[in-house]
Formats: C-alpha cells, sequence, structure tokens
C-alpha cells in the first residue's frame, strides 16, 4: 500500500507543472547516448509521448553525428573536423542528408508512432523550415571554407506550428536550405535553439551525455537552476568549461529571445525528460532569465 500511496504522490507532484505547461511547446534536443542504448531510446520516446497525451507541443530536433562517420567510413570518404564542425564538401553532405534524412529522423518517427504518438518526420528544406547561408569560419585569422555547413538565417516556423498544435509530433532532421536550393549541414544544438526561439517555446531541452553545469570546478555537485547572470559569471570563473560553453549561450540566447526556460540533462537516464519537467528536484541543470516561479511551492 505504502508504495502505491508514493505513486499517487508522484503524480500529485507532477500536477502544477501539468497546468502550467498545457497547450504549451516544448523543443526537445535528441542526441548523445540517448540515441545509442535501445532502452533509453525506448524511454526517450515514452516521455515524448506521454507529453503530447496530457496536452504539451513537443518538437523533436536530432542529431546523427557519429551514424554519419560510420557510414561516411563505410563509403572510404574521409572525415576532417575544425574546431568541431564538420568540414563537408558534396560527398559528404550527400551522406549527411541520407543519414540525417533518410535514416535516422525515420527511425525516430517510427518508434514514437510504436509508442501511440502521431510523428511527422521533417527537414530544412520541408516547407523552406530552415534557411540557411554558407558559414565562415576564421582559425588562426585566415578564413577557412567548411564547405556545406550552414548558419541559420531564418526559421519558416509556421508549418512546425501547426503540425504540433494539432495532433502530431514533428521531428526535425538538422538540414537547411540554401539560397539556390542547396543543402546545407547544421549544429542539431543550434537548430533546436533557434527553432524555440521562433515559436517562443516554453521549454528548450538539450538531451548530453553530462549530467548538468557543476557548482565548482572541484566539485560533482549539480547546479538544478541558473539564472543568465549567474551563467556569464560561472563561464568567468572557468567553472563552465569546454564543450559546455557553446550549450550554456546558446540556452542564453534562446532566454533572451522569448524561451521560457531552458533545460541541459542527461540523456543517458532513463525518463529523463519527465523527471526534470515533472520533479520539483529534477535531474539536471535549468536555465532561466530570471528565477521566476511556476507556482508559489516550486523548490528552484
Amino acid at each position: 500500500m505504502k508504495n502505491i500511496i508514493k505513486k499517487a504522490e508522484i503524480l500529485v507532484e507532477a500536477l502544477p507543472y501539468i497546468q502550467k505547461l498545457y497547450g504549451t511547446t516544448v523543443v526537445i534536443k535528441y542526441g548523445g547516448n540517448a540515441m545509442i542504448s535501445e532502452q533509453l531510446k525506448n524511454s526517450v520516446m515514452e516521455d515524448i509521448t506521454l507529453l503530447k497525451y496530457i496536452g504539451m507541443n513537443p518538437i523533436v530536433v536530432h542529431g546523427g553525428g557519429p551514424a554519419i562517420s560510420a557510414t561516411l567510413e563505410k563509403m572510404q570518404i574521409p572525415t576532417q573536423f575544425v574546431h568541431g564542425l564538420r568540414r563537408t564538401d558534396a560527398a559528404t553532405m550527400e551522406v549527411a542528408q541520407m543519414v540525417l534524412v533518410g535514416k535516422t529522423n525515420k527511425e525516430i518517427v517510427s518508434m514514437l508512432n510504436q509508442k501511440g504518438a502521431k510523428a511527422v518526420g521533417i527537414c530544412g528544406l520541408d516547407g523552406k523550415l530552415i534557411e540557411c547561408e554558407k558559414m565562415t569560419k576564421h582559425v588562426n585569422g585566415e578564413e577557412c571554407d567548411l564547405g556545406y555547413v550552414g548558419n541559420i538565417t531564418k526559421i519558416n516556423y509556421r508549418l512546425l506550428s501547426l503540425m504540433a498544435k494539432d495532433e502530431y509530433i514533428p521531428v526535425v532532421a538538422p538540414i537547411g536550405v540554401g539560397s539556390e536550393g542547396e543543402s546545407y549541414n547544421i549544429n542539431a544544438d543550434t537548430v533546436a535553439g533557434e527553432i524555440a526561439s521562433a515559436l517562443k517555446a516554453e521549454k528548450l531541452m538539450l538531451l548530453t551525455d553530462v549530467e548538468g553545469v557543476k557548482m565548482s570546478k572541484e566539485s560533482e555537485t549539480i547546479l538544478p537552476a541558473l539564472t543568465v547572470e549567474e551563467v556569464h559569471r560561472l563561464i568567468k570563473e572557468g567553472v563552465i568549461q569546454g564543450g559546455m560553453i557553446p550549450k550554456v549561450l546558446g540556452c542564453v540566447k534562446a532566454l533572451e529571445e522569448g524561451v521560457g526556460r531552458t533545460h541541459i540533462i542527461d540523456g543517458r537516464i532513463p525518463h529523463c525528460i519527465l523527471l526534470e519537467i515533472f520533479t520539483n528536484q529534477g535531474i539536471g541543470t535549468m536555465i532561466m532569465k530570471d528565477k521566476v516561479l511556476y507556482y508559489h511551492n516550486e523548490k528552484i
């Protein structure tokens, strides 16, 4: 009986969040180990489907870098990275589009549909959803040609909005379209942030392979909530460093452009999305413009 009551208490804890988030848009960047482990794939799909059934409007943006690298290796096409960005020539772009749009995207759509959702796979070419231009990168003062790597110029979000507010879950592959109809490869975190900003989403959630932002360089304690001001301080102090810097700055940019709350969570934890959204404690790091409560007893 105690275990049964405990389950009821968990549902009651989730109630104010369900009430607050009903009808809102949540953009989820799906990547990392959560895309590799079958158990984690299953739990993420269950979480996203549940969000839809309780009245939220989830939109999924997925990565697929490891799958692209594996396919390039099989096809004996060399891979080169410049400051973390894949140099994408015409042959690499063709493979990236094939893997992201034709394989990974449709696998996610199929998994969601198996859970009872109505998922629809699209990419930036559909309805010119993601317009972009060729990205320029400077290394040691010299311009470096990255090939077909795109910099987003516009999100034509109406198609996404129509689907998400209806009965569908859009699943977006991070491929953009240029002015001449050419395809561009884009970082999935960037795509998720730009889509969340364009839609003024209530939440942007980045599934990663880290637990969140740590309290200090020496500490293993994860900070459950941060403001934009605190993020800048922690970067200056060197607490936030390396690959975490672009993620938190992407969150800050989204907040400044109208997103309600952003979350960096550990995708290696089963049901990480539900645990972060619907529990007081959460499991990752939530970043907000200011610490504004959803309800008077919320613990931040």
